[in-house]
């Protein structure tokens, strides 16, 4: 018979339907903020944070550091570089909550107590590294981490290991000659 449907084939369907008739009110709650205990810029943070809240989004809306940009959200422009732990991460496709208890650094964090420049932020002014000076943090940021990783030996490798970084107003030439500039004080820096 056509139009007919089994008690066994219809059981899944007649669940789903009961499930979706459950009051608002009776559903777990899948959005309950998680605490993340965050240290940024040696300072301790501890936050109640939606789970899809990205480190930019805490970074800049929940703890007020807006150094760090948001540019693409997508990951493709580097504007959004941080340092975790000493690496490079785009904050704007890593969770906070996945850096609970990591070492987050933010351009913030670079200048010493006494107000001097880390010697790439240095650097950069020297070599004029920038021109709207909206990718700049991001830059240096991931400047910082290049040298670190041991990628800044030639002007080529630091082409390559800084190409997810983009400089609207091609400030690139000045960006290579400040990190060749500033590689031998960052390291570990």
């Amino acid at each position: 018979m056509a139009g007919t449907v089994s008690a066994a084939a219809a059981a899944p369907l007649l669940a789903s339907r009961a499930k979706a008739e459950t009051p608002i009110g009776a559903q777990p709650k899948l959005r309950q903020p998680v605490v993340t205990s965050l240290r940024i810029n040696k300072q301790a943070y501890e936050l109640s944070l939606d789970t899809r809240t990205s480190l930019l989004d805490a970074l800049r809306d929940h703890i007020g550091l807006t150094g760090t940009k948001k540019g693409c959200d997508h990951g493709q422009c580097g504007a959004c570089t941080v340092l975790v732990d000493g690496k490079r991460v785009l904050s704007c496709l890593s969770f906070a909550v996945m850096n609970d208890g990591k070492e987050v650094t933010t351009i913030e964090g670079l200048s010493s107590p006494d107000g001097k420049l880390h010697p790439m932020q240095q650097a950069f002014i020297d070599h004029d590294g920038f021109q709207c000076g909206y990718c700049t943090p991001g830059q240096i940021m991931s400047a910082i981490g290049c040298v670190n990783e041991g990628h800044a030996g030639s002007e080529d490798d630091i082409r390559e290991y800084m190409s997810g970084n983009i400089c609207r107003c091609a400030a690139y030439p000045n960006i290579v000659a400040a990190v060749l500039q500033a590689r031998g004080e960052t390291r570990g820096a």
